[in-house]
């Protein structure tokens, strides 16, 4: 398994990361390793997107980060502070929906937004009413502010938590799956709220197993698999490091797989008439004359172009619900 890791060290001497960590590792009672020695390296003012199938370890992850959950082993700083002992000082500066938010189910939208604000004690109470205002207006909450939260559906209690976090100003915002349960004009919506906010000086972390949001939002991503971060950088780095594969049409596609095995290109699949096949340091065109050669007939020859569903494929094993 490949892995594409950024360099951290320059940027962590610049104290140009949001969050960094190394070595974090979760294990628990059980021998689970959940989290298996995560280097994480998030540049402040980025979107990073923290990608993976469901059950990757990206919640566990972010429970450490946040102090929810001490590790077993390893390091890990938020905005420049040591975590656990910084958790005083930074944690006010840190807003987060984590699995889902929970509310008082008897309480309207509008009072458990109240109940939250009053617990944070860095803030000033009297502009508490125009803060939670400003916040249920946007995340398009407004108008059910009054309605309780038992009532409301799973989007908009997802909603109500990003408004819980937006409740004060955050230089970072660190959410799990925000778009479950919205509607596809939700998930714009909230789109386009992250783009707001990281244009506005926040650095956003978007934990989410959904490969069209990292595509859409992100400046950044990290992939994670079975507890390891198996890939990180700028998003276009990663795209563009992504494998390159040609496909092949022919009636003879055993001959065909097996030319281009013996040309020494790796991952060939077939599929009934069609061959594929990683290009890796082969030309297209010796690859096509190696195939005459044999006297392989030939009925129609691509180089397709990777993108990141393929590469994340390729380095998790797994697929990635695409879909958005």
């Amino acid at each position: 398994m490949t892995e594409l890791v950024a360099d951290r060290s320059t940027a962590q001497a610049t104290g140009d990361l949001a969050i960094s960590s190394s070595g974090l590792t979760k294990r628990f009672r059980s021998g689970q390793v959940a989290v298996d020695g995560v280097d994480l390296a998030v540049p402040t003012g980025s979107v990073y997107g923290f990608l993976g199938p469901n059950g990757s370890g990206k919640t566990t992850t972010i429970r450490l980060l946040l102090g929810l959950l001490r590790p077993t082993d390893g390091t890990h700083r938020l905005l420049g502070e040591p975590m656990p002992d910084g958790a005083a000082r930074v944690l006010p500066r840190v807003g987060a929906l984590v699995e889902g938010p929970a509310f008082h189910p008897y309480l309207s939208g509008v009072d458990n937004l109240r109940r939250a604000d009053a617990a944070d004690r860095s803030v000033d109470p009297s502009t508490a009413e125009h803060r939670i205002g400003a916040a249920l207006d946007r995340v398009g909450l407004a108008s059910a502010a009054g309605k309780r939260y038992r009532h409301y559906s799973l989007g908009m209690r997802q909603r109500l938590g990003i408004a819980a976090a937006l409740l004060r100003p955050r230089e970072l915002l660190v959410l799990d799956e925000p778009t479950n349960g919205l509607d596809p004009q939700g998930t714009r919506e909230v789109r386009a709220l992250l783009l707001e906010l990281a244009a506005g000086g926040s650095t956003v972390v978007l934990s989410t197993h959904l490969l069209s949001e990292v595509q859409q939002v992100c400046t950044h991503v990290g992939v994670m698999h079975r507890g390891r971060l198996v890939a990180q950088g700028p998003l276009a780095e990663l795209g563009a490091r992504a494998a390159t594969r040609v496909e092949v049409r022919s009636p003879d596609p055993d001959g065909a797989a097996r030319v281009l095995g013996a040309l020494g290109l790796a991952g060939v699949r077939r599929d009934t008439a069609d061959v594929t096949a990683t290009l890796g340091e082969a030309q297209p065109e010796d690859v096509v004359a190696g195939l005459v050669r044999a006297g392989v007939p030939v009925r129609g020859f691509r180089v397709l172009t990777a993108d990141l569903e393929e590469m994340f494929v390729e380095l998790t094993g797994e697929g990635f619900d695409v879909s958005g």
